[in-house]
């Protein structure tokens, strides 16, 4: 009962050649296997990763643009942020209007302090004529009692 196998480097295999390359084929096959396998799972991992990056860059940029647009909507219409030429012309003109009002205004008040003088003016003048029509009734009452012309 001794089916023990002794199996040193000098131990001899007899196998026909046929088999021998089939197998030597077999190997060579499944490492190439191995190995493409292999090439395909980093060059998947490294593309993961790399688009990755890029989504948090994007992600990072998009967050970055919020932000700005935040502030872009809440900063310009206090003019926080700089206006328009259209927006700049226009404030030009306002204020050159508003200096021409100014002038009309100053203009209407002194035409107020005219009414006030006119008015009063006007009194004066309706007293003298008052006045006058008396000296004319006094001067033509004398004249008919003295019956003298001058």
């Amino acid at each position: 009962m001794t089916d023990r196998l002794d199996v040193s480097d000098k131990t001899a295999i007899s196998m026909p050649m046929k088999n021998l390359l089939a197998i030597l084929s077999a190997v060579g096959i499944g490492v190439w296997a191995f190995f493409g396998i292999q090439e395909r799972l980093n060059i998947l991992e490294t593309t993961s990763k790399l688009a990755e990056k890029d989504l948090n860059q994007v992600t990072e940029r998009l967050a970055g643009d919020i932000e700005k647009n935040n502030q872009f909507r809440i900063k310009w219409p206090r003019g926080e942020m700089g206006s328009l030429p259209a927006d700049s012309e226009q404030f030009m003109l306002i204020e050159h209007m508003s200096g021409q009002m100014e002038k009309m205004q100053a203009q209407l008040e002194a035409m107020m302090n005219n009414k006030v003088n006119i008015e009063f003016m006007q009194k004066q003048i309706e007293k003298l004529q008052t006045q006058v029509e008396k000296l004319q009734e006094e001067h033509r009452t004398f004249k008919a009692q003295n019956g003298k012309s001058y």
